[in-house]
């Protein structure tokens, strides 16, 4: 399985580009979000290192490859295709808007917004919504360009070092935001959960 790629940008096109590594061109599918952002800041011949979302199945034994920017994009694509009925060439073309944005609109039932993406009809949303709601507050929190993760046991200690290494917050900032989470809900008992919460002291 192939999980990250660091080669030359050969070639581009609407939902594509070839990344040249070891002498081997991979085709790279890109959602339309990631894509804007390499047509600002990369030509052709440009050195490129994507995250890769590996996917091939009996029924698609041509590999796919989709490829991110940002480690935390990827989690989310792997999130977001466990909603029923979207595969990854449907979430491919879906994520037309900001990951950041679009789990706010998961997180608030959204189901409206949600429908302006690309093939997401009233009853994907719903089952988007009905899938997703809750594990999604983490990158609703997202700044534009968020950096890589690394695992930390503790789950509270998760939370404060994702929303101050990957996140952009200030130390005394993110501690502050899991306090005050952790008082408007004590029975708080995952990173998903504190993530949520934390996303609803942002709002109030």
């Amino acid at each position: 399985m192939i999980a990250y790629l660091e080669g030359v940008l050969k070639g581009i096109s609407d939902e594509r580009l070839t990344l040249l590594v070891g002498g081997i061109g991979y085709d790279v599918l890109i959602p339309a979000f990631v894509m804007s952002e390499l047509r600002r800041s990369k030509k052709i011949n440009d050195a490129l290192s994507l995250y890769i979302s590996f996917h091939q199945t009996e029924r698609q034994p041509k590999p796919v490859l989709v490829g991110f920017n940002h480690e935390l994009d990827r989690e989310f694509f792997e999130l977001f295709i466990t909603v029923e009925d979207i595969g990854p060439l449907a979430a491919v073309k879906a994520l037309t808007r900001p990951i950041r944005e679009i789990a706010r609109h998961i997180e608030e039932k959204d189901v409206k917004s949600l429908r302006k993406l690309k093939g997401i009809g009233e009853r994907k949303a719903e089952k988007i919504v009905a899938t997703l709601k809750g594990r999604v507050a983490k990158y609703a929190l997202m700044p534009e360009i968020a950096g890589a993760v690394e695992v930390v046991e503790d789950f509270v200690k998760d939370v404060e070092h994702v929303l101050i290494t990957q996140l952009g917050h200030k130390a005394l900032e993110a501690r502050r935001m899991i306090e005050e989470a952790m008082k408007r809900a004590p029975g708080i008992s995952s990173s998903e959960e504190l993530f949520e919460e934390v996303y609803r002291g942002q709002k109030l």
